[in-house]
């Protein structure tokens, strides 16, 4: 579990604020703002979901930061009390309605930090997913970096070892003296480049970034929800303890993610699947490819390149009004002379 998995990690002291009190919003308040968020949903465009270990506990998986958690509990001296396997666990009502929004058209891209591999059971495709700190599940040639579905979860952590030769795919043919590794991050570990810029391009595209189960600790991922405030974004943040974001956010829920997601799909008119092993990956005689499509990176990345000139330009274009503007205004005696002036508004414009 998270805690076999933690015990895996190499040494690392800085663990974030741990153990902070949970707080719960009223049932009302809650039912208002599902509402509300069900539909800015509706409104947007682009919505991407930011997932942490908060949405797992439902599954039997402990969080790391909670009052409970992993890492709080270490901070005692004393370990959670787990009763199930990352093999035997699940995907929960959260990981399964995130499924059903993004196969509605309501949730465009997941962006995740856990390992557990939940998301991956669900059935959700790989090109709607980036996993920035690895899957349990999941292991990675160290030769053609290709990703394949495990059918159990590795024991190693770190990107050691785990599996063999590589296996090849599709009509590749397998590496030679490609090994298999672990796809699991230790703390030291660069991010995954391209599940790293394909979350950076979403969450920047985002017109609505949602996070949940999350304390947005960890960083660059932590960070990542803010990044459509330069575009006029918005924000929502939904955990049961604070986040070092809160203030940024357009606003806050607070209760269980489960309850957040049945309500929010009750509203919008979409039914939660049940788990099945049939739809499960890791379920299949036959290892299938984790690797992000390389056509889905392209054309995520011609899309952020269009809207971002698009923003520099309009904000270029508001910038030369301001200019025109304070040209316009009259000189006071403690003004800067205006070829001093032009030049700093051009500085601006030009950056």
């Amino acid at each position: 579990m998270s805690c076999t998995y933690a015990d895996g990690l190499s040494p690392y002291e800085d663990k974030g604020i741990l153990g902070v009190a949970e707080r719960f919003d009223k049932e009302d308040e809650v039912n208002e703002k599902c509402e509300k968020l069900a539909k800015l949903m509706e409104a947007s465009q682009h919505v991407v979901v930011h997932t942490g270990a908060g949405i797992s506990t439902s599954a039997g998986i402990p969080d790391f930061r909670g009052p409970n958690g992993v890492w709080t509990l270490e901070k005692k001296g004393e370990k959670p009390n787990i009763n199930i396997s990352f093999n035997e666990a699940v995907p929960t009502k959260t990981h399964m309605a995130l499924k059903a929004l993004v196969e509605k058209g309501y949730v465009h891209y997941i962006i995740s930090q856990n390992i557990d591999g939940l998301h991956l059971k669900s059935g959700l495709s790989r090109q709607y997913i980036s996993e920035l700190h690895g899957n349990m599940f999941v292991e990675q040639c160290s030769k053609c970096h290709k990703q394949f579905v495990r059918q159990t979860a590795a024991v190693t952590v770190g990107q050691k070892p785990c599996g063999g030769l590589c296996k090849g795919g599709g009509n590749s043919r397998p590496c030679r003296g490609g090994t298999l590794l672990d796809n699991v991050l230790d703390w030291e570990h660069d991010l995954p480049e391209k599940d790293l810029d394909m979350s950076i391009m979403h969450s920047t595209l985002a017109d609505l970034n949602i996070t949940l189960g999350t304390t947005l600790q960890i960083v660059p991922s932590g960070n990542l929800p803010l990044k459509n405030k330069k575009y006029d974004g918005k924000l929502v943040i939904c955990n049961l303890q604070p986040t070092k974001h809160d203030k940024k956010a357009d606003f806050l829920i607070s209760t269980y993610v489960d309850d957040i997601m049945t309500k929010l799909c009750k509203r919008l008119g979409i039914e939660i699947p049940e788990y099945t092993k049939d739809k499960d990956p890791t379920q299949m005689d036959i290892g299938s490819q984790w690797t992000i499509p390389s056509d889905i990176n392209k054309k995520t990345e011609k899309i952020y390149n269009i809207k971002v000139k698009e923003f520099n330009l309009k904000r270029k274009s508001s910038l030369n009004s301001e200019k025109k503007n304070l040209i316009k205004l009259p000189k006071t005696e403690d003004e800067s002379p205006k070829d001093e002036k032009d030049e700093i508004i051009k500085e601006e414009i030009d950056t």
